[in-house]
Order: structure tokens, then C-alpha cells, then sequence
């Protein structure tokens, strides 16, 4: 089990709460971010972790799409409620297609944006958990600390 950490601690060591999780296998591949107060998308730089560990494309996304993202993720949230109550299964995950139509609408305005553009930036992540709900509103369990590649520290 991972070691949790108490919020106001990671908000001092520099860490950044995670707004939405937009892929997760083996570890976090994409998602949503405050980097230095500004939002931004992240993306795996390797499917690997052994070749690339925790190596992220980091790129600023603007307001409207960060609404849209949390809105998106909103949805996924009330699916995920269900899921834990036992009232819906994996079937009605809505990111299969066809089971919400507004999921499916914000799925085409957002896939466009996830792609890491050319001058994304590539920096390593280290990750803490702060012990709550592993999906909710505002989020994930988990936190990042970013750094240049090639440095120790933070």
C-alpha cells in the first residue's frame, strides 16, 4: 500500500492535486493538472515505466477546456457512484460510447486537445496519495511534483 499523505503537507512540498484522471494503467498515463497554479494536460511519455519512469508531455490548456474536461469528469464521477453501489456495471462505463450522450458530445470536443502538441514539455513525476475517495469531484487520491528531467530534487 502506498504511503498516504495529509493535504496540507503535499500543498508544502509542492505538490498538485490531480482534477481528472484520463487514463490510468499500471499508474497515471493522463490526466488534468495544476502545474505552478495553471492548468495543464499530462500524457505518458512511454508506455513503459522500466524504459521512461514516471517521464510526462506536459501543456497548458485553457479555461473553457478545463470546464469542459471537469464536466466530462463529472459525469464519469455519478457512473463510478453507481458502480460502487452496485446499481451499474462496467457496461454502463459512459466512456464505451452510446451510453451518455453528452459524454459521448464532450468526448469529440476534448480528444482533439489530449494530444501532446510538439512543444509540450517532458518532466518527471513523483506521486503521493493523500488517503481519500480514489475518484471524486474534485479529483483522484493522488498528487504530483513535477522537475526537469536529468535532476534530482524538486
Amino acid at each position: 500500500m502506498a504511503e498516504i499523505w495529509d493535504e496540507r503537507q503535499l500543498v508544502a512540498d509542492g505538490f498538485e492535486h490531480i482534477y481528472a484522471e484520463l487514463d490510468w494503467y499500471d499508474g497515471p498515463r493522463a490526466g488534468l493538472v495544476d502545474i505552478d497554479g495553471v492548468p495543464h494536460y499530462f500524457q505518458c511519455h512511454d508506455v513503459d515505466f522500466s524504459v521512461a519512469p514516471d517521464e510526462y508531455f506536459v501543456w497548458p490548456v485553457d479555461g473553457a477546456l478545463v470546464a469542459l474536461e471537469r464536466e466530462q469528469w463529472t459525469i464519469f464521477i455519478g457512473w463510478n457512484q453507481c458502480y460502487d453501489a452496485g446499481t451499474a456495471g462496467i457496461d454502463r462505463h459512459p466512456g464505451h460510447g452510446g451510453i451518455n450522450a453528452r459524454y459521448d458530445e464532450l468526448t469529440a470536443m476534448l480528444t482533439p486537445h489530449r494530444q501532446a502538441p510538439a512543444e509540450a514539455k517532458l518532466l518527471v513525476a513523483e506521486w503521493r496519495f493523500d488517503g481519500g475517495d480514489r475518484y471524486r469531484v474534485d479529483g483522484v487520491d493522488y498528487w504530483v511534483r513535477w522537475r526537469a528531467r536529468g535532476r534530482g530534487g524538486a
